[in-house]
């Protein structure tokens, strides 16, 4: 049974930082592209930050040179170190697995962590 299960949300202050943690169990993720995405009320799901199975990463404008993504490959890990937090950071965070293996995609998700960044 596939399982992605986050944790390290919170409330923190405005400037703030906080390190989100997902642990991947059920299947050999090497080769699996991780992420995070994140959801705000009203809002559609976003990507915030992915790291590649050859550890190339990417960022959402928003977050560039604040928040870091990073993956322990051994233990089936990945984290999302997020700093100099904002008001607009706030949102549910979610872990993704994502495989591309054609004809098809695979993604996997967790359940989510809610972030909220508030004075």
């Amino acid at each position: 049974q596939v399982q992605l299960v986050e944790s390290g949300g919170g409330l923190v202050q405005p400037g703030g930082s906080l390190r989100l943690s997902c642990a991947a169990s059920g299947r050999d993720f090497s080769a699996y592209a991780m992420g995070w995405y994140r959801q705000a009320p009203g809002n559609l799901r976003e990507l915030v930050a992915a790291v590649t199975s050859g550890d190339n990463t990417n960022y959402a404008d928003s977050v560039k040179g604040r928040f870091t993504i990073s993956r322990a490959h051994a233990k089936n890990e990945v984290y999302l170190q997020m700093n100099s937090l904002k008001p607009e950071d706030t949102a549910v965070y979610y872990c993704n697995a994502h495989l591309v293996a054609p004809p098809g995609l695979t993604d996997y998700w967790g359940q989510g962590t809610q972030v909220t960044v508030s004075s």
